[in-house]
């Protein structure tokens, strides 16, 4: 009657092909980079302690003098700190060797 061979679902296939393929470049150009740069960066946040070089995403560099869960003390200049939220870190700059919580401190 309609003189059709019945290939409907494989010009449906075809069709959706495109889709799928579009999904792919996008996970795998775009989403797993992303969540292997987020890891890593929940590892550097985790991994802070004293002594630390740091850089916030505000620009401040700074010397961690006291890690906390959620906050690091940043020393930015000689007598002056403030507080951080360790996510706010952007990078560190250099890891060194944690300080003893009874050293002396230059005054």
């Amino acid at each position: 009657m309609f003189g059709g061979t019945g290939g409907g679902s494989g010009d449906f296939l075809i069709s959706l092909f495109p889709f799928i393929a579009l999904f792919a470049i996008m996970y795998f150009l775009v989403l797993r980079p992303q969540q292997k740069r987020l890891k890593d960066h929940q590892n550097m946040v985790a991994n802070v302690r004293r002594g630390d070089v740091v850089v916030t995403s505000g620009g401040i560099i700074g010397k961690v003098t006291k890690a906390e869960d959620a906050e690091v003390l940043v020393e930015i200049a000689e007598g002056v700190k403030i507080r951080v939220v360790k996510s706010t870190l952007a990078e560190v700059r250099s890891k060194s060797e944690p300080v003893p919580a009874n050293a002396n401190t230059p005054s």
